[in-house]
């Protein structure tokens, strides 16, 4: 195990390398001049100048690049051009929220679409089948935004049970945190509960009809036993990788929800960076997204190996 471990873990090297190099480089191939925008009105060309060498702007973009990777391993992300704070530090106040909310959505995608495929598999052709079908089209087709302004409509609106915005810090009132995320939580798990559910439904049916399934049967186990022992220890490996990837998925996916119910999260953090033209803190969540991803996908391998021990080969 701890070979595969450090195999992993040594593969993770040159894909942060690359993903560095991507985000730094499409960085600079947006339109607009960070120099500019420090300076604000003040349009002096030699306050121009001087931000542009205070901040190595004027060297050439791999020796920029060096200086920014060096920052980054020393746990330097660089500084809000717009205003003024480590980008460390907002990205410390910001991620908690969004894992709050990514995580309390998969947890509902699990809750909900893994025994929903099973049930779908096990009662193949019935009416619980094609009720779960329709509830994984239902939740494949549905736009985030259009069912959050539902969930507001009906839960805050007409029944006036949950804000229709705003965030409470769990350290303040758990139970108005959990109030408040809960809403944008179901409309993030709810797709990935369709897609959970039709992946396992999909591994279950092939579980299902194995010989060592028809095996168990002959010997007269129940079919309960032959379900929970059997069957779902094998269809929902492959589960385990897709919902860890779907974890990361959220982080980045959540920009459209976070709006619509006014989160101050990591998607309302990056929109704002984006139309201030606040490179360094794009940079620096763009990076922290994907190594987040990388991180949940090195965790779903390590997963995939121990409920597989045949994978470490």
């Amino acid at each position: 195990m701890l070979n595969f471990l450090s195999q992993r873990i040594l593969q993770l090297i040159p894909t942060l390398f690359f993903v560095s190099v991507l985000i730094f480089s499409l960085q600079h191939l947006l339109p607009g001049d960070p120099a500019l925008v420090m300076a604000g009105e003040e349009r002096d060309p030699a306050v121009i100048q001087q931000i542009r060498q205070q901040y190595k702007l004027d060297q050439p973009i791999p020796v920029q690049y060096a200086y920014w990777i060096k920052g980054v391993l020393s746990g330097d992300l660089g500084e809000s051009l717009r205003i003024k704070v480590p980008v460390l530090n907002l990205i410390a106040q910001k991620l908690p929220v969004t894992m709050q909310v990514a995580s309390m959505a998969i947890v509902i995608a699990f809750l909900i679409g893994i025994p929903a495929g099973i049930i779908s598999a096990v009662k193949k052709g019935t009416a619980w089948d094609y009720g779960a079908n329709l509830f994984a089209l239902w939740g494949i087709s549905t736009p985030n935004f259009w069912l959050g302004i539902m969930l507001i409509f009906l839960f805050s609106v007409e029944l006036g049970w949950l804000p229709a915005s705003g965030f409470v810090p769990p350290s303040e009132n758990w139970r108005a945190s959990i109030a408040s995320t809960i809403m944008p939580a179901f409309v993030l798990g709810n797709a990935i509960a369709a897609i959970l559910m039709r992946h396992t439904r999909s591994a279950m049916l092939q579980v299902l009809e194995s010989d060592y399934v028809r095996t168990a049967r002959a010997k007269g186990l129940s079919e309960r036993s032959v379900i929970l022992k059997h069957a779902m220890r094998n269809a929902l490996t492959p589960v385990i990788t897709l919902g860890a990837l779907e974890l990361g998925t959220l982080l980045s996916g959540a920009v459209l929800t976070e709006q619509i119910f006014s989160i101050p999260g990591f998607g309302k953090l990056i929109v704002d960076a984006v139309f201030n033209r606040d490179y360094a803190v794009v940079q620096g969540v763009v990076l922290t997204t994907a190594t987040i991803y990388i991180t949940l996908n090195l965790i779903a391998d390590i997963a995939y190996v121990l409920v597989n021990p045949r994978l470490r080969a």
